[in-house]
């Protein structure tokens, strides 16, 4: 014989309060990412790969010389095309244009704003970013659901006191969903949104250190609560 299923509600003896938790908190960025896209273009494919592979080394080596400042480098996507002519009968290469996209995810800002500069200063090259974020497993995570939880047994309590009663047991803690909004979002604290030498001339004369300012980060996290408790004095 199997148990019958909980009812949905609770006793006079036992009645039950479900309650709602939220908690939302502003807190300084962990880890900033730059998006860097190197570019090479010329009439001879081999000749624009050896261009390409040379700055896009060029690229990686000036990150790397930040040391322990940069905590990931990633490369993505890597492409060589053919253009080609846009007038005759026939398929006609014009000429080949080549790019690879480069992921720098620093941890030390101190760095970011000259590295950004010096990065943008190389030829055929562009710097979207900086994007603020969080690290996945960053201890602010954790405080926004503890906020959470206390304010929806202390929403309990208060509804009970309401009533002359007390909560007496926990029945269920569901977490609602924690998510940090504007991770991965550009960066509105960046005083200049964009800094890069484009794809389309010559290397940029040499430009100030860019002075970055970090975007807050909002974290936020809900969870829903039912619990029991005593009588009410009605």
């Amino acid at each position: 014989m199997t148990a019958p299923e909980p009812l949905p509600y609770g006793t006079p003896e036992a009645p039950r309060v479900s309650v709602r938790g939220e908690a939302r908190l502003q807190v300084d960025p962990e880890i900033a990412r730059l998006s860097i896209a190197v570019a090479a273009r010329g009439t001879d494919r081999a000749t624009t790969l050896q261009d390409l592979t040379r700055r896009n080394t060029q690229a990686l080596d000036l990150i790397k010389s930040y040391g322990d400042a940069v905590e990931k480098i990633a490369t993505g996507l890597v492409t060589i095309a053919p253009q080609f002519a846009d007038k005759g009968r026939h398929e006609r290469v014009r000429s080949y244009h080549g790019s690879i996209y480069v992921t720098a995810t620093l941890k030390d800002f101190t760095v970011l704003g000259e590295l950004t500069t010096r990065i943008a200063d190389l030829p055929l090259t562009r710097v979207t970013g900086p994007w603020w974020a969080l690290r996945p497993d960053s201890p602010a995570h954790a405080e926004a659901r503890r906020r959470a939880v206390h304010e929806a047994v202390q929403r309990a309590r208060e509804y009970a006191a309401a009533l002359g009663a007390e909560i007496t047991a926990l029945l269920e803690l569901a977490d609602d969903g924690a998510e940090q909004a504007g991770y991965g979002a550009p960066a509105g604290g960046m005083r200049r949104p964009r800094a890069g030498g484009g794809f389309a001339g010559a290397a940029p004369a040499p430009a100030p250190e860019l002075d970055l300012e970090p975007q807050q980060q909002t974290v936020h996290a809900q969870v829903s609560a039912r619990f029991t408790m005593s009588p009410p004095r009605l």
